[in-house]
């Protein structure tokens, strides 16, 4: 008399197969994914500033410039004080010329921002 005996064991040599080819299939499809992507929506009209920035012009021999007039950094710094004091909009932007050192720029935008000056960027110029 052949007894059968029953089996309590679970075979899970597929479900490991199983396992293995979703692995596969997630590993190859992830790269294809971009979540950094944002469509952004559209307006109708450019958005412009509403007041035009002041611009800081860094010469070559860097010396600082505003409208074509040369300032010393103390000056400098109470040109934008009153004209941001008239204006709280108003922006300042950086234009120095490529040959000039990265030290002097830094130095104009650190001055800037210790004295709570917050609005302050680079003017740059786009490329054809």
């Amino acid at each position: 008399m052949n007894k059968r005996r029953l089996m309590n064991q679970i075979n899970v040599v597929p479900y490991i197969d199983v396992m293995l080819v979703l692995l596969v299939i997630f590993m190859v499809t992830a790269p294809m994914t971009n979540p950094g992507v944002v469509d952004l929506p559209k307006v109708g009209q450019s958005l412009k500033q509403q007041v035009t920035p002041i611009v800081i012009s860094i010469k070559k021999d860097a010396s600082t410039e505003i409208k074509g007039k040369k300032y010393k950094k103390d000056n400098l710094l109470a040109y934008i004080k009153k004209s941001i004091e008239k204006n709280p909009d108003q922006s300042v932007v950086i234009a120095a010329d490529k040959k000039v050192q990265y030290q002097e720029v830094i130095k104009v935008m650190d001055l800037l921002k210790q004295n709570e000056i917050n609005k302050v960027g680079l003017l740059l110029k786009p490329e054809k």
